[in-house]
């Protein structure tokens, strides 16, 4: 075996971790940004649905687009930065407890409402323990 042959085997064992860690990053950024652009575009009809007011759903829609754009930058780096990626799951478990908060505490949702919210927030904490193990595994 030639020492070329050898040679890309050990870089692309070494990648596979940023490739899972950046595939997680670049799923959550397309929810995200998809759900940030549905609250912004479609604020009053979805605000009707959830019970959540539709200038609430527009603002966060804004921050949701934004954020997602910023978490596919950090996806499309070929080794995401530590700092960076921490940074997401640390917001993602703020953003799922603050929901957690938020249904209990001042909103008077829907039915639908009811079921949205907490199913958004367990996604948003999924990713979140996606992204951290596969930080994790990077850094090991």
């Amino acid at each position: 075996m030639s020492q070329s042959q050898v040679l890309p085997a050990g870089p692309a064992r070494a990648t596979r971790p940023h490739t899972a860690l950046r595939c997680f990053l670049a799923l959550d950024a397309v929810v995200t940004g998809a759900n940030g652009v549905a609250y912004a575009a479609a604020s009053r009809p979805l605000g009707e649905l959830l019970g959540i007011d539709a200038a609430l759903l527009f603002e966060l829609g804004l921050l949701l687009s934004a954020y997602a754009a910023g978490v596919g930058w950090l996806a499309s780096r070929p080794q995401p930065p530590a700092a960076g990626v921490k940074l997401v799951v640390d917001v993602n478990l703020l953003w799922a407890a603050l929901s957690v908060v938020a249904l209990v505490a001042w909103l008077e949702p829907t039915t639908a409402g009811l079921v949205w919210t907490p199913l958004q927030a367990a996604t948003v904490a999924g990713f979140a323990a996606l992204q951290w193990t596969a930080l994790r595994s990077v850094s090991h």
